[in-house]
């Protein structure tokens, strides 16, 4: 079997793993060990972000005392983890490997050392032929420091570990042009990283079983091709569907969002998925703005802003937005506030934000980089 990669990070979401009652599809989860047995067994790494942990925790304990949202969870997805991974782990061992159980929480991200600390842990297991199976830990997460779903976990994932492709398996065979329970809805087979179009048509509706939807995965999916990494979403309950991708025989009937052809640098996509922690934010003028987006590397200087809207240290993550308040991207501050407007009389400027240490959403051609 030829390839079309050699690394992948696979999603897999509640919606897939879980049947109706909420219990967990066993038969389903073995079949797709099966087939991450056999991509790894022809060269392919593998990453696999799975939810269904609190799924599975919601079908043994249907009542609980707690009533509120985050303590649910909490109990579920303590409940749940062990059932999963469980499973997980007795069906890699019938086909001769090992998978390992990598719980984070967006919390772990949140400084570039942490960020950099859980890359080296998901290397060295890929390193010595271990499964990492990677979900959020939702027993100690709080709603200010969640991740929209494991749709946005996979995509942090697979820029950190620099996967080939992101390969998310939801229950629909991928973006449609309208809901696809809509008459006259179809399949849209390639998506383009300046494509907005699809985004209009597309349901905010989200799982029985998951936080997210296909509005989520629309947005993360773009964001992940933005960074040079091509992505997938295909319909997790067909049968052999990840072989199927990834074999390049075969043309199978599913969304591709085409990859950035210049990938983002480690540390800008590090800042790409850091903006739950930036503590500072200024507001750059038109001019600043235009040159940010233009296709020239440009750092931000102290001349292109007009506001500072909250205050910030050297190091901190700041974020940038127009004069008209629209989001334009992220960055490392050189230097805290204070010292702008004494920079802006200077002959020779430092930047703010240096380019190495920026990241913007959109370019002039509204590609992201």
């Amino acid at each position: 079997m030829q390839t079309r990669y050699k690394k992948i990070t696979v999603k897999v979401g509640s919606n897939v793993l879980a049947k109706a009652d909420g219990t967990l599809n066993v038969a389903r989860i073995a079949h797709l060990v099966d087939q991450i047995a056999h991509l790894q067994k022809n060269g392919v790494e593998v990453v696999l972000v799975s939810s269904g942990a609190v799924a599975a925790g919601r079908a043994v304990m249907k009542e609980t005392k707690k009533s509120d949202a985050v303590s649910q969870r909490q109990l579920w997805a303590a409940l749940g983890q062990v059932k999963l991974i469980s499973r997980y782990s007795d069906f890699f061992h019938e086909e001769g490997l090992t998978c390992a159980q990598v719980l984070t929480t967006k919390e772990n991200f949140s400084s570039r050392r942490h960020y950099l600390n859980m890359k080296n842990c998901i290397t060295t297991l890929l390193e010595n032929k271990v499964i990492p199976i990677v979900n959020e830990n939702d027993t100690i997460s709080v709603t200010e420091l969640m991740f929209t779903d494991n749709d946005e976990l996979s995509g942090l994932i697979a820029s950190m570990v620099d996967s080939e492709a992101l390969i998310i398996l939801s229950n629909i065979d991928g973006v449609y042009t309208a809901h696809p329970d809509s008459e006259g809805a179809e399949l849209i087979e390639r998506i383009q990283v300046n494509d907005k179009a699809p985004q209009d048509a597309i349901s905010s509706e989200r799982s029985d079983f998951g936080r997210g939807g296909m509005l989520t995965k629309f947005r993360i999916a773009k964001k992940v091709a933005g960074d040079g990494i091509g992505v997938h979403v295909a319909n997790g309950t067909r049968a052999n569907i990840l072989v199927d991708l990834l074999d390049k025989s075969k043309n199978l009937k599913h969304t591709f969002f085409v990859p950035n052809e210049k990938p983002s640098s480690g540390v800008k996509k590090w800042i790409g998925y850091s903006d739950g922690f930036t503590k500072g934010q200024v507001q750059i003028n038109e001019g600043a703005r235009k040159a940010l987006l233009s296709d020239k590397a440009v750092s931000l200087l102290p001349v292109g802003i007009e506001k500072v809207e909250s205050e910030f240290k050297k190091g901190d993550l700041i974020k940038i937005t127009s004069i008209n308040g629209e989001f334009v991207g992220m960055g490392k501050a050189s230097y805290g506030s204070e010292k702008i407007e004494i920079e802006k009389q200077s002959d020779k400027q430092k930047p703010v934000i240096h380019y190495d240490y920026l990241y913007l959403e959109y370019k002039t051609n509204e590609t992201l980089i």
